[in-house]
């Protein structure tokens, strides 16, 4: 009686394989598998379905599929490549997630629910031989697809020996042509980054602490940052915000390359010394494109005269640059700073531990300012960052109490704002403070306030945006949002978060995945918003993967406790999103 044999088939046969995952998890491991999956989910195994293929097995960091047509796998290739380009267009090369993808045509041995045999041995050679971000096939899929796919071009790459294969394979190399998916021109547009201003614009490096007392790099740090505030009110120029810059602390680096980096006609690097009640500042304004010094000066000064120092570093600057903007327009003179130089130390460093979101910076960044208001209870600076502060305890739930942090953050403004109406950080919060109480009204005022005392303020620039949103325009919050990266290359994510809202209520739904993916580690929020946005996109896999991961991580969840923690003006807006949500599954 004749035993039947293994089931053989003819098969298109993907395998592809993601480049320096070892690299990565080294790194940043959870945010990696986050990254990863995120792409998995949204992008990858989306693509090969709709192209008829089905996954046979995954690896940690790859895959093999089967496709029955070779164009099939080829369409699918290309498709996850030009759009992991987009994907990593925004992101630092050191954290780029690229694939290698080969693609063979050949027999398979089939074994319940996988593969095996010539077909998929040489498939894995060929991902091996891919460049990153690149395809590779063997003549047979050449040959199967012909001249038939637009914007797909193969290169022959010869006959070349393989590991474990006894004959010479026939390589090609997918050279994928420039069309409407990977041009500039195309439904991506808004996430590459903007092009250079035509103001003047400035780069601000982290002035260097001389001072020999490591206790002193705080000064320094907030000195420069001081500084970066400072330009930062002309509305003539365009200052690259201190988050950016700060990349570059205690780095030599070559003004050129930071030039071309942040796309900036000049550069201010300098130093500070500061020992016993006398401080010494020199500071250099540089042309990024020649490298050659356009103005450079040095003071030796009493600590008290700091602010002094930092008026006449600015005008000069300013005066120096083309354009000769109007060193009279600057309204430093209005504003209200402390006499006491203690207390605006421990502002200094105060603000530089809230920058870095963590509890425990947040604790201390407390107390200094409790340090500081004790010195100076009149110090209107100070009282705005304890408002700042204490809104980042309240937002990430850091406190036993958050009505009454709240209320405290709500009481901090108001004393700010009486001792001085010409602050942008009072004004910054008081819009989010007002925002929350869905006073829109206000919210307007104090952001209109902010963003005329300090046009170049990233967080205030975005906030601009993120509030245009909430009122129903946000085909001009997309372009504030915009603004803000342009202005702080290095944002936080959160800044994704708002595009990605933005782009949801302008209902360009395909931008808005894009915006969110961008998001590393995403929270059940920005989950919810990507299982609204493929709901709208009818791309029912991916919603449904996202509405899962929302009730993993909060079993609670519900339509509507979610919506009333957001802030629409409009009932059409609050329903579309609503929509969304319902549509991927999410219980009302």
């Amino acid at each position: 009686m004749d035993v039947p044999g293994p089931e053989r088939r003819l098969a298109a046969v993907l395998a592809a394989d993601m480049v320096g995952f070892s690299r990565l998890m080294e790194v940043d491991e959870a945010g990696t598998l986050a990254r990863l999956k995120t792409h998995r989910v949204e992008l990858i195994d989306p693509a090969i379905a709709k192209n008829r293929g089905r996954i046979i097995k995954t690896t940690g960091d790859g895959m093999l599929a089967e496709f029955h047509s070779v164009v099939d796998a080829v369409l699918c290739a290309v498709e996850v490549q030009r759009r992991m380009a987009r994907r990593n267009a925004d992101v630092p090369p050191p954290r780029w997630i690229q694939f290698r993808i080969g693609i063979n045509l050949g027999d398979v041995i089939v074994d319940q629910n996988d593969i095996f045999g010539d077909g998929v041995n040489v498939a894995a050679r060929l991902e091996a031989l891919a460049e990153p971000g690149g395809i590779c096939t063997s003549g047979a899929v050449r040959d199967q697809v012909g001249d038939r796919l637009d914007g797909v071009q193969f290169d022959d790459l010869g006959e070349q020996s393989v590991k474990n294969i006894a004959r010479p394979i026939r390589i090609f190399r997918i050279r994928l042509a420039e069309g409407p998916a990977s041009q500039p021109g195309g439904s991506n547009t808004a996430l590459t980054p903007p092009g250079v201003s035509k103001k003047p614009s400035i780069a601000v490096l982290p002035f260097a602490n001389m001072s020999g007392d490591p206790e002193q790099e705080f000064f320094a740090d907030g000195l420069t940052e001081d500084i970066i505030t400072e330009l930062s009110r002309f509305h003539d120029l365009l200052v690259i915000s201190r988050n950016s810059t700060f990349v570059y602390k205690g780095k030599a680096v070559k003004v050129q390359d930071i030039g071309r980096e942040f796309g900036v006609d000049y550069v201010i690097e300098g130093s500070v010394r500061k020992a016993g009640g006398r401080v010494r500042v020199t500071v250099q304004l540089i042309d990024a494109e020649t490298d050659r010094h356009v103005w450079a000066e040095r003071y030796d000064r009493e600590l008290q005269d700091i602010f002094a120092i930092q008026d006449e570093m600015t005008r000069a600057i300013v005066a120096t640059l083309p354009g000769r903007v109007e060193a009279a327009t600057h309204d430093r003179t209005k504003r209200k700073q402390t006499d006491n130089m203690p207390a605006y130390e421990c502002v200094l460093a105060a603000k530089l531990l809230h920058h870095r979101s963590n509890r425990d910076d947040n604790a201390q960044a407390q107390t200094l300012l409790n340090r500081a208001l004790a010195m100076d209870p009149n110090y209107a600076h100070a009282h705005a960052w304890m408002a700042c502060v204490l809104g980042q305890c309240w937002i990430y739930g850091w406190c036993a109490d958050r009505e009454a942090t709240f209320e405290q953050v709500a009481s901090e403004l108001e004393i700010a704002l009486a001792l001085d109406d010409n602050d942008a950080d009072v004004h910054r919060i008081l819009a989010a403070l007002n925002l929350t109480r869905h006073n829109y009204e206000k919210a307007t005022y104090h952001q209109e306030r902010a963003l005329a005392l300090n046009p170049n303020y990233d967080l205030v620039v975005v906030q601009q945006g993120e509030l245009l949103t909430w009122l129903g325009l946000p085909e001009e919050g997309i372009d504030w949002i915009r603004k803000a990266m342009r202005l702080n290359p290095y944002h936080p994510e959160r800044f994704w978060s708002h595009l990605g809202r933005a782009y949801y209520c302008a209902e360009k739904y395909a931008e808005a995945a894009e915006a969110f993916s961008r998001i590393t580690r995403p929270d059940y929020t920005h989950h919810a918003f990507l299982a609204a946005t493929f709901a709208q996109m009818k791309n029912a896999i991916a919603a449904g993967a996202h509405a899962a991961e929302v009730l993993k991580r909060e079993p609670g969840f519900s339509v509507a406790v979610h919506l009333a923690t957001l802030h629409y003006k409009r009932e059409l807006d609050r329903k579309r999103h609503e929509l969304g949500l319902i549509g991927a599954g999410l219980p009302a």
